[in-house]
């Protein structure tokens, strides 16, 4: 093995235990403050839709200049700079008492995942070979499932005592994180030596292909977004517990666990990115719609079961696919203007989703966020179709 391979081992082994440590201390707080705030405290759900809209916007939409950033100076300082502001926000949220420090908690939190994510993102694509990163994101969705369930029934039981106490949990978790970084992350580079932050800034946002995709993912968004407002509070509001929440993570996690590796397998051999990803959204399409009809606890497991099912088909061709268009001058440039469309479909799902809640309870009609999300989903579909440009299959990978 030579020396780049075994740094490219052992950088994928730090990202994978890092990934831990970032996706459990997200679920144990951001699941929660829907049933804490909207449930337990009895504020509109578009007031907190709001909040967390513009935690989406915050993070998402600043992605590209924290990616710059990166590409200019490096990850490490980034990353580290990233989950300590993200750790200030989630205290600040444990004590959050109106719907304005909710709002400044979450930017805090926003503008936190702003720095870390891109560069980190971008460290998963210089570690690996084309070849070889969907089944590399594959396992990242795996432990993602696993450190949710985690984070989520930790929340939960945390929620039981006092919300003062999921924030500072979460908090918690990204100073350890931070902690980690600092003192285990190598001093990186993601992108050609000399490159400033504005040609880095550039490069992604000239890319016009990259950009219609981009976009066009907005309308995925705006459906994965609701395992975070609609879906949870739908399902307390079956159940009469927020426990209930965590045992939709659970059953991610099973599902993870079961059927992404054979599935990433399949698609490798068989299926081109794009119509992995289209395949992945017309399931959750599928599950939206029918999401309309689920009157008790059982149908609607039942339909986030089809609907996790379909996230996992979609998600590692959805990092692969836009991993594919970054140029090595700009790479976490590229991969933090990836989040851009998560940054609208995040701030219009949230705030939607909100306002689609409290709605369809002012006149009795359940089942309409569900219709609004099954058609927006079904659009996205369609314009991604009609824009794709299919390359072969990825070639499978020895091992």
């Amino acid at each position: 093995m030579t020396g780049a391979q075994q740094a490219r081992r052992l950088g994928k082994r730090f990202l994978m235990v890092d990934h831990v440590l970032v996706v459990g201390g997200f679920y144990l707080v951001f699941p929660i403050i829907g049933l804490h705030f909207v449930g337990q405290l009895q504020w509109s759900a578009a007031s907190v839709g709001v909040a967390l809209g513009a935690r989406q916007v915050a993070q998402q939409g600043l992605a590209l200049f924290g990616g710059s950033l990166s590409d200019r100076y490096g990850t490490k300082p980034l990353i580290v700079a990233g989950m300590l502001l993200r750790a200030g926000g989630f205290a600040l949220m444990g004590f959050a008492s109106s719907p304005a420090w909710l709002l400044l908690s979450c930017v805090a939190s926003g503008l936190g995942g702003s720095l870390f994510e891109p560069a980190r993102s971008a460290l998963a694509v210089k570690l690996t070979r084309p070849a070889e990163r969907p089944r590399f994101y594959s396992q990242l969705m795996m432990q993602e499932s696993v450190s949710a369930v985690a984070g989520a029934l930790l929340g939960t039981l945390l929620l039981g005592v006092d919300f003062h106490w999921v924030g500072m949990a979460g908090c918690t978790v990204f100073v350890l994180a931070a902690l980690a970084n600092a003192w285990l992350l190598p001093a990186y580079r993601v992108a050609t030596p000399g490159t400033s932050v504005a040609k880095a800034m550039r490069i992604p946002l000239r890319d016009k292909p990259y950009m219609t995709l981009v976009l066009t993912l907005s309308g995925y968004y705006i459906m994965t977004v609701q395992l975070m407002m609609l879906v949870p509070v739908t399902l307390t509001g079956l159940s009469g517990t927020p426990r209930t929440v965590a045992w939709m993570y659970a059953m991610d996690a099973v599902l993870a666990l079961t059927l992404l590796y054979p599935m990433a397998r399949f698609g490798e051999r068989y299926l081109s990115l794009e119509a992995r990803l289209l395949a992945g959204i017309g399931i959750m399409c599928c599950a939206v719609l029918a999401m309309s009809a689920a009157r008790s606890l059982a149908p609607m497991f039942v339909c986030i079961a089809v609907f996790y099912t379909g996230s996992l088909v979609a998600e590692p061709a959805r990092e692969s696919l836009v991993s594919r268009y970054a140029l090595p001058s700009a790479r976490a440039s590229y991969m933090g203007l990836s989040r851009f469309g998560l940054a609208v479909g995040g701030l219009f799902g949230y705030t939607a989703g909100g306002w689609l809640l409290d709605w369809s309870r002012a006149v009795h009609t359940p089942a309409l966020p569900w219709l609004v999300l099954a058609s927006i989903g079904l659009l996205t579909m369609t314009v991604l179709a009609a824009t794709a440009t299919p390359q072969k299959k990825s070639p499978p990978v020895a091992g």
